[in-house]
C-alpha cells in the first residue's frame, strides 16, 4: 500500500462494480478512506469488504444520488465518519439507448437526472462543507472528479439522452473550475473507455472490447482508468483545473474543447443571401470533429 492518498476520504458513487469499483480498491490502495456508494448495497458491501481484506478502510453507503437531502446526509456522515472529506467521485450512471425518433421522456429524463443531476447533486453538498472550511480559516484540498464521455465530446448514435447528459458534464466541470478555485478546490472531468457493464451490453463494443484469452495487456480493462483518478484526487493535482482527460488502455490525453475559429467579418449586417458564401469560406477552414460515434459502424 502506498501513501498518495492518505489520510484524504474519497466519496465514489456507482462504485459496486465496473469502473467504480476499480476506482475504489485504486484509491484504497494509496491509503485513501473510501466511502463506496451503490444503488446496489450488496455490491457496494462486498467492494468494502475486499479492500477490508487488503488492509484499507471503507464502509458501504447506498444514497440515491438524484436526492439533494440524501447527498447532504452523504457529506455529513463522511465527516463524522472520518472526520472530514477530499474528494468526490461522480462516476455512476445509466443508459436507456434509443434512437431520438424512438425515445421516451421517461427515457430521457431517467438518464438526464441520475448523470447530471447525480453529478449535481453530490459535489454541490461537498462544495458547501469546503466553502464553510475555507470561510473558518481551515485548509481545503477538495477534489471533484466528474465522469463525461466520448458520446458527450461528439455525440452518439442511439444515445441523445447520454450524449446530452455527458455534455453538460463538461460544461458543468468548466464551471466549476471557475467558480471554485477561491476554496482550493479543483474539478476535471474524465472520459474513459474501459470495459463495463454497459459497454458489455452493446454487441460490437462487447466484441471489440472483450477480454484476450492469452497474457497480453488487456487494453480495455477498467484498472487502466483508475490511477489517473486517484492522482487527480490527491494533494499533488492542486495545479490541475478545468481539464478533461481521456483514459484508454495505457494512453491518458487532454480533449482539446470548443474554440472560436476566426470567421468572416462583413462589419455590417449579413443578408440572407450572401450567407452560402461566406459558409463555403467558413468550412474551407474549418477543423473537422471527430465523427459521431456509431456513424462509422456498418
Amino acid at each position: 500500500m502506498s501513501n498518495l492518498c492518505k489520510n484524504r476520504t474519497v466519496i465514489i458513487t456507482g462504485a459496486g462494480g465496473g469502473l467504480g469499483r476499480a476506482h475504489a480498491l485504486a484509491f484504497s490502495a494509496e491509503g485513501a478512506r473510501v466511502i463506496v456508494n451503490d444503488i446496489n448495497e450488496m455490491a457496494a458491501q462486498t467492494v468494502v469488504e475486499q479492500i477490508c481484506d487488503n488492509g484499507g478502510t471503507a464502509k458501504a453507503s447506498n444514497f440515491d444520488i438524484t436526492n439533494y437531502q440524501a447527498c447532504t446526509d452523504a457529506i455529513q456522515d463522511a465527516v463524522v465518519t472520518y472526520g472530514g472529506l477530499h474528494i468526490v467521485v461522480n462516476n455512476a450512471g445509466i443508459n436507456r439507448d434509443r434512437m431520438f425518433a424512438s425515445m421516451t421522456e421517461d427515457d430521457w429524463d431517467a438518464v438526464i437526472a441520475v448523470h447530471l443531476k447525480g453529478h449535481f447533486c453530490l459535489s454541490s453538498n461537498a462544495v458547501r462543507y469546503w466553502r464553510s472550511q475555507s470561510k473558518a480559516g481551515r485548509t481545503v484540498s477538495g477534489r471533484i472528479i466528474n465522469t463525461t464521455s466520448g458520446a458527450g465530446l461528439q455525440g452518439s448514435v442511439g444515445q441523445s439522452n447520454y450524449a446530452a447528459a455527458k455534455a453538460g458534464i463538461v460544461a458543468l466541470t468548466l464551471n466549476q473550475a471557475a467558480e471554485l478555485a477561491r476554496y482550493d478546490v479543483t474539478a476535471n472531468a474524465i472520459t474513459p473507455a474501459a470495459r463495463t457493464g454497459m459497454t458489455k451490453a452493446v454487441a460490437v463494443m462487447a466484441e471489440r472490447m472483450k477480454k484476450p484469452d492469452d497474457n497480453r495487456f488487456d487494453y480495455w480493462s477498467a484498472d487502466n482508468v483508475s490511477p489517473l483518478l486517484v492522482w487527480l484526487g490527491s494533494e499533488y493535482s492542486a495545479h490541475i483545473t478545468g481539464k478533461v482527460f481521456e483514459a484508454e488502455g495505457g494512453k491518458i490525453s487532454i480533449a482539446d474543447g470548443w474554440r472560436s475559429t476566426e470567421g468572416v467579418d462583413k462589419g455590417d449586417r449579413w443578408q440572407p443571401g450572401e450567407i452560402a458564401n461566406v459558409m463555403d469560406q467558413l468550412l474551407a477552414k474549418e477543423n473537422p470533429a471527430q465523427p459521431v460515434y456509431g456513424t462509422e459502424w456498418p
